[in-house]
């Protein structure tokens, strides 16, 4: 595998989490540890009804998405497991996407589109094929377009160390 990269990871830009009940979730998320609530999303078509909190503030703050199923027979299964995916910030999500395929990336069907909060995402398929032998080794992960705050203020900090 090359060993240069066209793109960096930022850093984490959400957990997402899931359960058949997503007010048991704000119980834990939002009245007892205390994160704020930001916003909803609902899709039929990727069955979830989620409420997005944040943890932390400015352009390092966290996302931490509350999903439950709108159908729980139906699929993607967003409560199963309970840590659904992680999102990772990335400074260019197209070049990497295509920089990773060449390295042999296994991606979920979709390709590059707005996610829930707004931003370009793309998701690394959690277990390789025969095609594609590079996954999330049993995670999914979804790679996140950052903004440009968010990249300035990687780059500020990267250049102090901190």
């Amino acid at each position: 595998m090359e060993t240069t990269r066209p793109f960096r990871i930022l850093g984490i830009q959400q957990i997402a989490v899931g359960g058949l009940d997503k007010g048991a979730l704000r119980r834990l998320w939002v009245d007892t540890l205390g994160l704020q609530a930001h916003g909803t999303y609902r899709s039929e078509r990727e069955n979830v009804d989620e409420d997005i909190v944040i943890a932390g503030a400015g352009p390092f703050k966290v996302e931490v998405d509350l999903m439950q199923p709108v159908n729980p027979d139906g699929r993607p299964k967003v409560h199963d497991p309970a840590l659904n995916h992680v999102g990772l910030w990335v400074d260019d999500l197209a070049t990497a996407v295509k920089w990773l395929e060449g390295q042999g990336m296994r991606f979920t069907p979709g390709g590059i589109r707005k996610g829930a909060a707004g931003f370009d995402v793309c998701f690394i398929h959690p277990k390789a094929s025969d095609q594609f032998p590079l996954s999330g080794e049993g995670v999914l992960i979804e790679l996140v377009q950052a903004p440009p705050d968010v990249i300035r203020a990687f780059e500020q900090a990267a250049s102090t160390g901190h």
